[in-house]
């Protein structure tokens, strides 16, 4: 559990030391039964508006730990990435570049995401290990019946955020240049073992700010 390398596999002897890092994990809503084809084909396009969205954000995905979990990604960034910037630019950059190639693209190729945000001490290791509990926290948040049940809800909408009530205290209320406190909502959360509040941002959705 908490455990991410490319490789799935851990060196007995490897040392890891214990950083704050910022995480962030995306998953493509309705990936299944599509097909390895389609599978490949919306992969390519959650990762590619994603690294975009970094560029956007000033954040190296070098520079990243990543895990691939087939239909997403899993992104410890670097060490004193600005937590706030994870928010805005890159969510909102995210949300704008998959509802514009959305809407080129039948429905069938469809990319709709999911995306979580937290922070925390975790243990890394200089060929990208990571063990941690906040690496199952933001697998829960991810995992989050409010998240999925707002892209079910609204199928013209490509981007739901959820973040944990620490990354969101330390960047939603404190001024942050392109931040809406009043676009994000508290929602609760219960997924498997993990119990607790959240808050699910919606960019994009009708009746919040366009930036």
């Amino acid at each position: 559990r908490g455990v991410a390398r490319d490789n799935g596999r851990i060196g007995n002897n490897m040392a890891l030391t214990m950083e704050y890092r910022s995480i962030l994990a995306a998953d493509i809503a309705g990936s299944a039964g599509r097909g390895d084809s389609a599978l490949l084909d919306i992969r390519d396009v959650l990762f590619t508006a994603l690294r975009a969205a970094m560029d956007r954000g000033e954040i190296d995905w070098a520079a990243c730990s990543r895990h691939d979990m087939g239909d997403g990604i899993r992104l410890i960034m670097p060490p004193g990435t600005l937590k706030a910037q994870l928010i805005h630019p890159l969510g909102y950059e995210l949300a704008v570049r998959l509802r514009a190639r959305n809407r080129g693209a039948a429905q069938s190729a469809q990319v709709r995401v999911r995306l979580a945000l937290h922070a925390g001490d975790v243990h890394v290791g200089s060929d990208g290990t990571a063990v941690g509990h906040p690496l199952e926290v933001v697998a829960r948040l991810l995992d989050a019946p409010p998240a999925r049940e707002a892209l079910a809800a609204d199928p013209a909408l490509p981007l739901a955020v959820i973040v944990s009530p620490h990354f969101y205290d330390e960047t939603v209320p404190q001024g942050y240049p392109g931040i809406d406190r009043e676009s994000f909502r508290r929602v609760a959360v219960t997924v498997k073992e993990y119990a607790g509040e959240a808050w699910l941002w919606l960019p994009l959705a009708p009746g919040l700010p366009s930036r």
